[in-house]
């Protein structure tokens, strides 16, 4: 499945893009007055800082960001600024993982996401997750993709766990023999003769 087209990776770790209600802390090192400001960035992407006024930090890197106020501080407000801009929380590039997980919802994509990572945030598999059935949606360039993954494969190294970016949606399939034998197993008190059923794989 092809990536995002502004995702390029840097030494197996995806930069991280500031987006729409992004909270930040920004400091600028020797200055209390600047020092671990909390800031929100706005719908547009666009935040104020003190002494800066507003800038465009949406489609930025926390260190594009940082550099940026640099150069609005440097000379006329303090000679040589050391600025440092942390992701203290993000709202804006989260991916959804659904299905047969134990806790479905929305999670943050902080640094490099794999398949496999996303579902240990969503604290792992359910009871009746089908293993060989987790599909990825992912649009780019307005295109829809959608591709099938087998957990157990990716586990024994067959192939790479697959990265995954913001705004790709996990779901993870529904064994119906598990959930069958189940049901069939709460009911097998009250049935005097073995009950043997066929699973299908």
């Amino acid at each position: 499945m092809p990536t995002p087209l502004r995702a390029d990776l840097v030494n197996g770790e995806r930069p991280y893009f500031v987006g729409p209600f992004d909270k930040l802390t920004i400091s600028v090192f020797g200055i209390e007055e600047l020092s671990a400001k909390e800031v929100e960035v706005d719908a547009s992407g666009r935040l104020s800082f003190p002494l800066v006024g507003v800038i465009q930090a949406g489609g930025r890197t926390p260190d594009e960001v940082a550099e940026l106020i640099s150069q609005r501080l440097r000379g006329r407000y303090v000679r040589d600024p050391q600025v440092t801009v942390n992701l203290q929380e993000t709202v804006s590039q989260m991916i959804t993982v659904d299905g047969e997980v134990r806790e479905p919802g929305l999670y943050p994509v902080v640094g490099r996401m794999t398949l496999m990572r996303a579902v240990a945030r969503a604290k792992g598999l359910s009871e009746f997750a089908k293993i060989d059935d987790v599909v990825v949606f992912r649009t780019v360039a307005g295109q829809k993709y959608a591709a099938l993954y087998d957990l157990k494969e990716v586990r024994r190294g067959a192939y790479d766990d697959p990265e995954l970016f913001a705004n790709d949606i996990v779901v993870v399939g529904n064994s119906s023999s598990r959930r069958l034998l189940r049901d069939l197993a709460s009911i097998a008190p009250i049935i005097s003769a073995p009950l043997i059923v066929a699973l299908q794989n």
